[in-house]
């Protein structure tokens, strides 16, 4: 059986090269390549390294020689602090081309993507839980102030939401912690930090998923408050845009319903320029928050990550960053295809 024509196989292989998709997935890999290397180079740059850094707590904590505890230190670590800089990211480039993200020099050789499996569902729940949480109320709050604009709740609601956005989320956490757990006792604070209680037993039980909300409810709260009032302040300025829209003004002539007309066409169209935004957040849902994590003890990404840096697990911090990277950028392109799907307007190979 012969195969397609030759000038048919070019034109297919002609089409699929200058098509949108294929564009972006190319930007994209050359986005985590550099990033990669950047990030590669960056963590080198930082003082000490994990040998070094062994070195030091063995000569404060048990007093040895430099050199006894430099003789101890390496014996742990499977690292070289004097191979070429060079050398080594060829070595990485290597394992990653072959989906190896090497292992932890911290944690006596785990793999990293181990460490990653781990953690990554900890942070998942907690700020993907926040996230939705935070855009549901943002663009609800968002449309029904542009509606009754200029009244008590839109002037009340944007002040305050504006003073949301506007504080540091790790100020938010340390206040929920100071305030309505040490000030006025409203819980436990000891019963609240961490992933989950010691005593439960893991599995899709009752207590074990009570334990589990009980323990994310600190950090989700804090991921939703910081961020709600982004969203409905966005939202607010889109949907006051979308309702001088002529369309809009037609719909209304029609005598269209005004379900109809909220949901289909005000809605729907003042939530577009949200989508980008919502996508660059959820790809950075996968990082967490470290300051966050930290506070609460969260066992999550961000905490991962955390550890890393004060230890310079080189291989750890190198992997949580390119998973944080590989999410931005596959949610970027989603958010370009949904957005072309939205808005009729939009065609997937840039024209209108």
């Amino acid at each position: 059986m012969e195969g397609p024509p030759p000038h048919r196989l070019y034109n297919g292989v002609k089409r699929v090269v200058n098509s949108y998709i294929f564009r972006v997935v190319i930007q994209g890999i050359l986005t985590l390549w550099a990033v990669t290397t950047f990030t590669f180079v960056l963590i080198r740059q930082m003082p000490g390294n994990p040998i070094q850094i062994k070195i030091d707590q063995l000569m404060d904590q048990r007093q040895l020689s430099y050199d006894d505890a430099l003789k101890s230190a390496a014996g742990l670590y499977d690292f070289d602090p004097d191979e070429p800089v060079f050398q080594q990211y060829i070595k990485y480039i290597g394992k990653l081309a072959r989906g190896d993200l090497g292992k932890s020099i911290l944690s006596a050789g785990t793999p990293v993507i181990d460490q990653i499996r781990r953690y990554l569902p900890w942070t998942l729940f907690s700020v993907g839980s926040g996230l939705l949480i935070s855009f549901t109320l943002g663009v609800l709050l968002g449309m029904v102030m542009a509606y009754w604009r200029g009244g008590i709740l839109d002037n009340t609601v944007t002040v305050i939401a504006s003073i949301m956005y506007g504080v540091p989320d790790f100020v938010i956490a340390l206040l929920l912690l100071l305030v309505a757990g040490v000030q006025l006792e409203w819980f436990m604070v000891g019963d609240v930090l961490g992933g989950i209680s010691q005593d439960v037993e893991a599995g899709f039980n009752v207590p074990y998923i009570t334990s589990l909300i009980q323990h994310a409810a600190l950090p989700v709260l804090t991921y939703v408050w910081t961020t709600v009032g982004g969203w409905i302040l966005t939202m607010k300025s889109s949907t006051i845009s979308t309702l001088g829209e002529d369309y809009i003004t037609v719909a209304k002539a029609r005598g269209l319903p005004e379900r109809r007309i909220v949901l289909a066409y005000v809605g729907r169209n003042a939530m577009l320029p949200l989508i980008t935004r919502l996508a660059i957040s959820i790809g950075f849902v996968v990082g967490g928050s470290v300051i966050i994590e930290f506070i609460f003890q969260y066992p999550g990404l961000g905490r991962l990550l955390y550890t890393a840096i004060n230890g310079r697990d080189y291989t750890t911090m190198q992997g949580v960053f390119l998973v944080i990277s590989a999410a931005v950028v596959v949610s970027n392109i989603l958010a370009d295809l949904l957005f072309g799907v939205l808005d009729p307007r939009v065609r997937v190979g840039g024209q209108k």
